[in-house]
């Protein structure tokens, strides 16, 4: 593809980005998939391109506003360029020829756009500080409420590139032998910081066609989210419930920690997720994972298992501001519910899931948010209301399982992007009561009956061996 070309193809990909209701990523690979004589080296330019346009949306976008002009997927490419990549202006000109496969000709407004951007870079001195640092109106308040004096500095590191982790499979592989398996195929990686499981690995290569990916001695994962799986601390024999399992990514963590021995069952209201996350299942070599969709929070079926688990995990979905430098574009397009919404639906998640736990058993709550409200402040009003739970402080689940260096201060874990390197989490560890039989409520007994019932009906849906195999395809998120 000639320069033009590229450029064209940013902003068709800007300009899909900008209409579909999907995330980015998926829009971009829709988008190359339906073009498959696009190489290699030109996608990855293309890409690159498109998500640093992504990444400066706030930024450029000042400019354009105050150039008078409507901040439009042209617009940007063309601030983009002017701006960040500092072409001449010229330059510019002769790629917008109108040619085959160019970008066709400027109007009087664009001109003058490039009139007025040129010669100047990003950055600018009246730029307030919620566009520098790229944060949208509606997450300006909460995160200043939440981060304090660490705002810029949380949010600036929020600008970068995430980078590419791996986490071994303890069944196949350790950190040493993965590193070696990895070399072969020209992949560098070193040992995480926190993660006595994880890999950094050096630039983006793909992943797909290596031998210790297809073999699962790897799996992609955030060095963040494997502490999450941590602070879970499951163990052999243990009965887990992972209640927002998703691609299934903490679900593998998990069950391979307790080497293949118990059961996991993973829950999702979005069952396609699940039956995409079974090849990864497989290819890990666990067998101790069962799936069981569910039609919401409180599906009968949390009921009918009411205080059976040793374990139950509730990765709650979330504002996601956590994984703003994975997902830019997240920032700008609401593509799920508001925090208005989220928030007391983490709460009714948080509340029905708690059902699962057994007295002397472990509810775990995460979200790879970094908001008060979505985090410490749903944990407080959880314990107001549940006072048969407990915070178990985070150092102490570390020390107990010798996990190393303990990450944060203070009872929670608490990971951003600037203090650890990973995207933002929280996870809170509650302890259940070991609750005696006498101390039931007639209420809580009747419960119990009639999940004890319900369960003898054997009304349970379909769980993961009945899926057709073909019907599985290979689940490419972390």
């Amino acid at each position: 593809m000639t320069p033009a070309a590229r450029l064209q193809a940013v902003i068709e990909l800007l300009t899909e980005i900008d209409d579909i209701a999907r995330p980015a990523d998926a829009v971009m690979s829709a988008y190359f998939r339906n073009r498959r004589y696009i190489g290699s080296k030109d996608r990855s330019n293309v890409a690159q391109t498109t998500y640093a346009i992504l990444r400066r949306h706030a930024r450029l976008s000042w400019w354009i506003e105050r150039a008078g002009h409507r901040p439009t997927p042209r617009a940007r490419t063309l601030a983009y360029a002017l701006l960040e990549e500092r072409r001449n202006a010229g330059v510019v000109l002769e790629m917008f020829s109108g040619g085959k496969f160019a970008p066709e000709r400027m109007t009087e407004n664009e001109l003058a756009l490039v009139g007025a951007l040129d010669t100047h870079t990003l950055e600018h001195p009246e730029m307030p500080e919620a566009v520098r640092v790229e944060c949208p109106d509606w997450a300006e308040a909460p995160i200043r409420a939440s981060l304090g004096d660490r705002f810029a500095v949380e949010m600036e590191k929020l600008l970068d590139a995430a980078p590419l982790d791996l986490r071994i499979n303890p069944l196949k592989a350790n950190q040493a032998s993965a590193i070696k398996a990895l070399a072969k195929a020209q992949i560098v990686a070193e040992v995480t910081q926190w993660s006595p499981f994880g890999l950094r690995v050096k630039g983006r290569p793909p992943l797909g066609s290596v031998e210790a990916f297809k073999d699962g001695l790897v799996e992609i994962q955030d060095e963040g989210s494997q502490l999450v799986a941590l602070a879970v601390a499951a163990k052999p024999g243990h009965q887990v419930v992972d209640f927002c399992a998703g691609a299934g990514g903490k679900t593998l963590a998990i069950a391979a920690m307790m080497k293949n021995k118990g059961r996991v069952v993973a829950c999702d209201v979005l069952a396609g997720r699940l039956k995409r996350a079974a090849e990864r299942f497989r290819r890990a070599g666990l067998h101790n994972i069962e799936a069981h969709p569910l039609t919401s929070e409180r599906d009968p079926w949390v009921k009918r298992h009411k205080r059976k688990f040793d374990r139950v995990l509730v990765d709650a979905p979330c504002s996601g501001t956590g994984t703003w430098r994975r997902n830019p574009d997240s920032r700008w397009r609401q593509l799920g519910p508001g925090l208005s919404e989220l928030v007391p639906l983490q709460a009714n998640i948080l509340d029905s899931a708690a059902r699962l736990v057994k007295p002397g058993g472990r509810l775990i709550y995460a979200t790879c948010s970094m908001l008060f409200d979505e985090n410490e402040g749903q944990i407080a009003h959880f314990l107001e209301t549940h006072p048969e739970f407990t915070v178990k402080p985070v150092a102490d689940v570390w020390a107990e399982e010798s996990f190393g260096p303990v990450p944060c201060d203070g009872p929670y874990l608490r990971l951003t992007p600037a203090r650890h390197d990973t995207d933002g989490f929280f996870a809170a560890v509650l302890d259940r009561k070991a609750e005696e039989v006498t101390a039931e409520t007639a209420d809580e007994a009747a419960d119990d009956l009639e999940a004890a019932e319900l369960e003898a009906a054997d009304l349970d849906g379909a769980e993961l061996g009945e899926v057709d195999p073909q019907d599985i395809a290979t689940a490419t998120d972390a």
